[in-house]
């Protein structure tokens, strides 16, 4: 399966990776490549730069975000929240009748430091508002919930014995999402309804990020018990 992957970040790079390892073909789009190449500096602590996670990853394809959405058979959106209705413009959403987004983002606000606010909550959401944007394209929302380095790689964590919840509008879509985050090794795929689920899913994130800071690592996940 061709996947097209908007972001090349951590997320990004983390899930064409993954998509490599089940065997699928997964190009990463980006808004300039040539400055995504050129650039030395790590996007994070620990982390190195693009150009060096190539080298080691030369069967990703890289390109723009047109490129990657005329690559991908399902599109995922790893960008970060405030860049993800134009980086999906950018991929052609608007012409994408029918096509599968998983979104991944979050609607994390920085701008008074950490631990961030989020810039739409409560009675609306990122994934409502890129599905508004796009009415053509079928969002599901998943994955945002867990680090990316679990995300098509459960079983770093209690040998995947832990919940993820998606939700999104379209049922055959969630069934095709579904199918796919159990190739990854998910267990427990828990369907939250239709896409205003995304309030809660994205609103989980502040309580993530303390848990985050009090456990001192990422590596942890929820499970629903019943």
């Amino acid at each position: 399966m061709k996947v097209g992957i908007l972001g090349s970040g951590t997320v990004g790079r983390t899930l064409a990776e993954g998509f490599v390892r089940v065997g699928d073909d997964p190009m990463i789009g980006t808004r300039d490549v040539e400055a995504l190449m050129a650039r030395t500096e790590p996007e994070r602590p620990g982390a190195v730069p693009f150009a060096t996670w190539h080298e080691e990853h030369p069967e990703v394809a890289v390109g723009s975000f047109a490129d990657a959405g005329r690559h991908g058979e399902i599109l995922v959106n790893s960008t970060a929240g405030a860049a993800s209705v134009d980086a999906l413009r950018a991929a052609g959403a608007e012409e994408m009748d029918g096509t599968v987004v998983i979104d991944t983002s979050n609607p994390l606000d920085f701008s008074s430091g950490f631990p961030p606010s989020l810039f739409v909550c409560n009675t609306d959401s990122l994934a409502e508002t890129i599905q508004r944007e796009f009415p053509g394209i079928r969002v599901v929302k998943a994955w945002n919930t867990v680090t990316a380095a679990l995300m098509t790689n459960p079983k770093v964590v209690a040998d995947g014995d832990h919940s993820l919840p998606i939700c999104g509008h379209d049922a055959l879509a969630k069934a095709s999402v579904t199918e796919l985050l159990e190739r990854f090794g998910w267990t427990d795929v828990i369907d939250l309804g239709d896409l205003t689920a995304a309030r809660a899913m994205e609103a989980y994130l502040p309580i993530w990020l303390r848990f985050m800071q009090a456990t001192e690592t990422p590596l942890f996940n929820t499970k629903v018990v019943r």
